[in-house]
């Protein structure tokens, strides 16, 4: 799983903010958002042209007309200019036309022949750099191979976006965040850049100074933020755009933390988490101990492993204990349900085990 990562310019001073609009629309939008843009220190600014709409009566995106427009912004402003591609036609006119950044959409990074024709078209191009999204559903292994066929192609100027993940049912973002995936993929790749996109991940704009927060306090190398000149009047994802001037109000408002170095007040507060580590790993070893020999007895008695109203009852039970300790309840529900699971397939190991 080696990446091979070469640091940019674009990285030397983070966090990294690359903003603009969902979509580039006409050459006035795309033009007045960047000059207000590069007046608030933006650097690097975004726009789609090619969008990959659920319905085909959606606004598709202007296509390769907004390959000029994207010229002018990079000659007016000198801003490094960026945008998503999600076929090999789409890479070869970026990359014919100077555009500086390509990101590959959570839809694409989906399919590993798409990400691998894109892969095949920047087979020689040191030039560019080039950000993942993570896919649509939360597969970090998906994720980890769309970086490495880019990067398998000679492209070591390389990132990944965070921005959340497809969930069904109701939800307070848009994409949940599942910030686990990320700090997971850093933990592979440590030298990655990551960045979030708290765009798609909330929604709506008034819970991207939040997530942008939270991603900043989570180690995150920057942000990847949607912004427009008048995002009522956007022809995509209005809701979750931000003006040039509140995107300048909430940067200001964000406290960027420092990594910091380990020291005996840090290190003596580790270690109590280390003696709780392992207190822990004994106490669910004991529980362990009991649910093999409540499967010995159901195997003696052939009942059945899964009891599905004595496991409701510790759900709920454990949930609300954790509550009044001020945990949060779906974390305990997480933890319960994965103890619960791996004594159902020891107690399974046991009843299928016939020298017992």
């Amino acid at each position: 799983m080696n990446i091979c990562f070469q640091s940019s310019s674009l990285f030397s001073n983070l966090p990294l903010i690359i903003a603009g609009p969902c979509s580039a629309e006409s050459l006035d939008q795309t033009l007045d958002t960047a000059r207000s843009l590069k007046e608030i220190g933006i650097n690097v600014y975004r726009a789609g042209l090619w969008k990959p709409r659920t319905f085909p009566g959606a606004f598709q995106g202007v296509g390769d007309k907004g390959l000029a427009w994207l010229k002018q912004v990079k000659e007016e402003t000198g801003m490094m200019v960026a945008t998503e591609v999600a076929t090999r036609e789409h890479t070869e006119l970026c990359l014919a036309n100077g555009i500086d950044v390509l990101w590959i959409g959570a839809r694409t990074t989906t399919n590993p022949f798409a990400v691998q024709e894109i892969a095949d078209s920047l087979k020689g191009r040191d030039d560019v750099i080039v950000f993942v999204k993570n896919p649509v559903s939360p597969d970090i292994n998906l994720w980890i191979g769309a970086l490495q066929r880019i990067n398998n192609a000679g492209i070591t100027k390389i990132g990944a976006i965070h921005r959340g993940f497809s969930s069904s049912g109701n939800h307070i973002y848009r994409n949940v965040p599942e910030w686990h995936i990320a700090i997971e993929l850093h933990r592979r790749l440590p030298e990655l850049p990551i960045l979030c996109d708290p765009s798609h991940m909330g929604g709506h704009s008034d819970v991207i100074p939040t997530l942008s927060q939270q991603a900043l306090d989570m180690g995150f190398d920057g942000l990847f933020i949607e912004s427009h000149c008048n995002p009522s009047a956007a022809l995509s994802d209005s809701e979750q755009q931000v003006t040039p001037l509140q995107l300048q109000e909430m940067l200001k408002s964000l406290v960027v933390r420092q990594k910091g170095q380990p020291n005996d007040v840090l290190n003596a507060l580790r270690s109590q988490i280390d003696d709780c580590d392992n207190q822990l790993l004994e106490i669910l070893n004991k529980r362990m101990s009991v649910s093999r020999e409540i499967g010995c007895y159901k195997k003696g008695h052939d009942m059945q492993v899964v009891q599905t109203n004595r496991f409701d009852e510790i759900l709920q039970n454990r949930v609300k204990q954790a509550q009044e300790m001020g945990m949060n309840g779906d974390f305990m529900k997480t933890v319960m349900s994965a103890i619960h699971q791996e004594s159902v397939r020891q107690q399974i190991e046991i009843i299928n085990n016939n020298d017992l």
